[in-house]
């Protein structure tokens, strides 16, 4: 199983537009300025996420991005498939289940690994994130 850098740097554009939620659109330079990348490799990213029901696009001055849904409402897992492909196990690679005719006897453990962390990739939504970025940030305010 491999997440590409492609990936994390996803899920950080979509906290992102989760946290800078408030209607309008936001400029990828501002995500890149926000998230130290650079705007060329978010233009790639992007390019694979902009997809109907994923992103809205506004081109021009004004132009941006902005989440289609709610926060709460897109997994860890569905970005990753976008960016990724499919999470993949050694038990998915059929070229390695069989040589010279024996049977892998521990498919099994790819199997219910690769489940297991659908899962859990599953339970995880964008929301859980910026919940979760926001409790170990705090909102201290000193005068």
């Amino acid at each position: 199983m491999k997440i590409t850098t492609k990936g994390r740097y996803a899920l950080r554009i979509f906290v992102d537009l989760a946290e800078h939620n408030d209607g309008g659109f936001v400029a990828l330079k501002d995500i890149a300025n926000r998230q130290g990348i650079s705007k060329k490799y978010l233009e790639q990213i992007i390019s694979s996420l902009n997809r109907p029901n994923i992103l809205q696009v506004n081109r021009g001055t004004q132009g941006g991005y902005k989440l289609s849904r709610e926060p709460s409402s897109y997994t860890v897992a569905e970005i990753l498939e976008l960016t990724d492909g499919t999470l993949t196990t050694p038990a998915n690679n059929d070229s390695d289940d069989k040589k010279d005719g024996q049977e892998d006897y521990t498919a099994f453990i790819w199997e219910e690994l690769r489940e297991t962390v659908t899962k859990f990739l599953e339970s995880i939504t964008i929301q859980d994130i910026v919940d979760r970025k926001n409790s170990l940030v705090g909102n201290d305010y000193v005068i």
